[in-house]
Parts: structure tokens; C-alpha cells; sequence
């Protein structure tokens, strides 16, 4: 983070990124002197209501992010800068958004947990647009003129006012992560059976392994574990995904599968009434596959420099993966997030383990039409998968050709631009098994 006496000194001069939170009221002038250099300006945290008429200066700048504001509507000025690709107005109190607030080069669009009720048509005009995050708020229904969002990869509607979808969403030739859980949709679906309740008394907590946009997960100890367990706390905050009880749910309803990451219990009783739940310990052993989506890929994962891996192992992680998916399908589940960043895996056996049910979402029963059609959307994640993992494979490779064309043509098929031409997992499955 950078301070205010460092811009005002000169110090920052040619500086890419500025990121300022110290309660600003207005933009400081002097980001105007990096105006041949600035690329990503981040005013989050702030106490900024609005933007000054001239940010159009920044002639270079393609990312702004100005969440946990005071600002009721998007800045009609951010229309104006020519090279603006990603705004994020996150847990705002946003109820406007205006056509000529839209930058023409808009790719990533972020206006989780805000007061929006309407979004205008020229939404669908922006034929850059690959990302549009708009879970937490109070929409009833999309622009048509996204039908024309040809690009449209990632679409996040959690926790919304949805009655009804356009019949054109799941036929967006590129969509491929879609989050709708907390809508009033009136889809039914079996209630999964409860897990069995853990009493926050008879947890010993220990360290905090990590922290996920939905909660903090902790280390714990319990008298019937003797290796330890995971306790995963939310944190009650509407996430880039959606609500933390809706991913609790679609835990429950996912139930258990060797590479899934999904609960065993769940917490009960805990001091603050907070929600929890338990899940298995990870071995040390096991690290993420990737990283997540940076502002320059947008919507594909970051993979470690140099990380290759053989055509053996492709195949191993790719079955195991499918049949998860598979099975999540099976239950009326769709993860909503299959990506690399939420696989976990050993890279000295090539066990696999799915995770991160934030995006998840419960759909109709198997007879109501919606449920095959959504779910083809993520046959096209998958598909996206498969073609990172083989990216992966050593070029070297020999004696592996009929399973990595097979593979090429599986993958290829899952990420047709025809939603109805994508096979069904278990179709996925079955043909990947049978490479090995």
C-alpha cells in the first residue's frame, strides 16, 4: 500500500499501479503526475463518493478498482477513458448505473454487494466483455442485449432477485462459470441429508491455514480425529460469489467422493453463533494446481512457471476430476467454479481433490428442462481444464499419442460453441477411464 506523502514527494514517479486507502475524500491531484505511466489504480477503502471530471488524463490506465465506498452510482467519467478495461465498485452502495458509465473496452466488470436494480443495454454493446460479477445485488433481470455477449465467459448472479432466466443464457457460446444460488427461482430439489453437528466445546483450535473470500480455516484437534481436522469459519459477507449459506448447502447436497474436498461435520454452538464446518485435514503433501485468473488473463488460471507433468498424470488428474464433476451433477450440483486454482493435488501420486463450493449452485430436479442445460456450461470449464492440463505435458512425451489425441478430441468436443453438442460428464468420465 502506498501513502500519500510518498505521491506527493515524487517518489512513485513511473509507477504502473498506485493502490491509496487512508480515507480519502477526493483523489488526490498528484496521481495526475503519473499520467504517462499508470496503468492500475486501486482507491479501495476509501471514503470517495465520486471521481474528478478529468480522469481521462490517465491515458493509459485499464484497471480501476474503487470497492468498500461511499458511492451510490458508477461514475458516468469512467465512460471516458479510452483504455479501461476492468472496474470494480465491490460492497458499495451502488443503485445507478448509467450507459455512458461503460467504458468501450470493458472486459472485467465487478459490482458484487451493491443496491443495483437495473442494468443498462449497452452492457451487451461491449464486445470485450469475458467477466461480469454482479452476485449481491437486487436484480430481477438481465439486459437482452447480452444475448450479443459472444465473449461472455464468467457470470456471477447469486444472491439476486431472479424469478425467471433468459432462455439465451445458457446458449452464450463461451459461458463456462455461472453462479445463480439465493435466487427466487422456485426450483425444486431433494434435501440432502444433515451432517452430524460438532460442538464448538469439544474443538481445540489451532493454526489458521488460509483464508478464502467465504471464511478463515483453521487447524483443529477432536478426540475422535487423532490426525486433526479443518474447521472452516464464514465469515457472514456477501463474497464475489455469492452467500456462505449457499455454498454450505451445495456442500451438503454434493456429499462424498475421493476428489472431492467436502465436509464431514458441522459446527455447532460456537460462541458468536457463527457458522462452521469440518472438513478433512489436507496432507502437506498437496498444493494448488494453479493460481487463480490474473488482470491480464481474466478468466484462465496462472500455472507455476515451468510446472510439466506427464501424459500419464494429465490422464490420472483429468478422470478423477471428470468423476467428481460427474457426481456433482448427479446430485443436482453445479460447482460454478472449476478451475485449476480450486484443485488440489500431490504431484507425487497425481491425487486430485476439488474444493471451494462458493459458486456452487442446487438445481431443478433431473426431469426439469433448465437442469441439462446448465450444466453444459460447465462441461465447457472442464473442457478449458483439460486443454491447460494438456498444455502441461512434457513435449518430450512419446508412447502417449492415441491418449493425448483422444484427450485433444475430448476436450475439444466439451468446449464446443454449441451448448447441446457437449458430451454429458459421465460420457467424459467413461472415455478417460477407458485411456488408461
Amino acid at each position: 500500500m502506498h501513502t500519500l506523502d510518498q505521491l506527493r514527494s515524487g517518489t512513485l514517479a513511473g509507477v504502473r499501479r498506485l493502490d491509496l486507502s487512508c480515507d480519502l475524500q477526493i483523489v488526490p491531484p498528484e496521481v495526475f503526475d503519473l499520467a504517462d505511466s499508470l496503468e492500475v489504480l486501486n482507491l479501495s477503502g476509501n471514503q470517495l463518493s465520486s471521481l474528478p471530471h478529468d480522469l481521462p488524463r490517465l491515458h493509459r490506465l485499464k484497471v480501476i478498482f474503487c470497492s468498500n465506498n461511499p458511492f451510490t452510482e458508477l461514475p458516468e467519467v469512467l465512460g471516458d477513458c479510452p483504455k479501461l478495461q476492468m472496474v470494480g465498485f465491490k460492497s458499495c452502495r451502488i443503485a445507478q448505473v448509467s450507459a455512458s458509465a461503460l467504458p468501450a473496452q470493458l472486459r472485467w466488470f465487478i459490482l458484487t454487494d451493491n443496491a443495483v436494480t437495473h442494468l443498462p443495454d449497452a452492457l451487451g454493446e461491449r464486445p470485450a466483455l469475458q467477466k461480469l460479477m454482479l452476485a449481491g445485488n437486487r436484480l430481477r433481470a438481465l439486459p437482452d442485449s447480452l444475448a450479443s455477449a459472444e465473449r461472455l465467459e464468467l457470470l456471477r448472479l447469486s444472491a439476486n432477485q431472479f424469478e425467471t432466466l433468459p432462455d439465451w443464457l445458457t446458449q452464450l457460446p463461451h459461458l463456462s462459470w455461472l453462479a445463480l444460488a439465493g435466487n427466487p427461482l422456485g426450483w425444486h430439489h431433494a434435501q440432502p441429508t444433515p451432517l452430524d453437528a460438532v460442538h464448538w466445546s469439544d474443538l481445540q483450535v489451532d493454526a489458521l491455514l488460509g483464508e478464502g473470500a467465504s471464511g478463515h480455516i483453521y487447524r483443529v484437534h477432536h478426540r475422535q480425529h487423532a490426525d486433526g481436522l479443518a474447521l472452516k469459519l464464514f465469515k457472514g459477507l456477501v463474497t464475489s460469489d455469492g452467500l456462505p449459506e449457499h455454498e454450505l448447502a451445495a456442500c451438503l447436497a454434493a456429499g462424498q467422493h475421493p476428489a472431492l474436498c467436502t465436509p464431514s461435520g458441522e459446527l455447532a454452538g460456537h460462541p458468536d453463533g457463527t457458522r462452521g464446518l469440518l472438513l478433512p485435514l489436507i496432507p502437506q503433501s498437496f498444493t494448488n494446481l494453479a493460481g487463480p485468473p490474473s488482470l491480464e488473463s481474466c478468466t484462465r488460471d496462472v500455472y507455476p512457471s515451468g510446472l510439466r507433468i506427464s501424459a500419464p498424470t494429465a490422464q490420472r488428474l483429468a478422470t478423477q476430476l471428470a468423476d467428481a464433476v460427474a457426481h456433482l451433477h448427479a446430485r443436482g450440483v453445479m460447482h460454478g467454479d472449476l478451475y485449476a486454482h480450486n484443485i488440489l493435488w500431490d504431484p507425487h501420486t497425481a491425487q486430485a481433490l476439488l474444493s471451494d463450493f462458493g459458486g456452487a449452485t442446487l438445481l431443478p430436479g433431473a426431469s426439469q428442462a433448465p437442469r441439462r442445460a446448465l450444466l453444459a456450461l460447465e462441461v465447457r470449464a472442464f473442457g478449458y481444464l483439460l486443454e491447460e492440463l494438456l498444455a502441461l505435458v512434457e513435449s518430450a512425451a512419446t508412447g502417449h499419442d492415441t491418449a493425448l489425441s483422444a484427450m485433444t478430441a475430448l476436450a475439444q468436443a466439451c468446449t464446443s460453441l454449441v451448448p447441446a453438442q457437449r458430451p454429458d460428464m459421465t460420457v467424459v468420465t467413461a472415455q478417460l477411464a477407458a485411456l488408461a
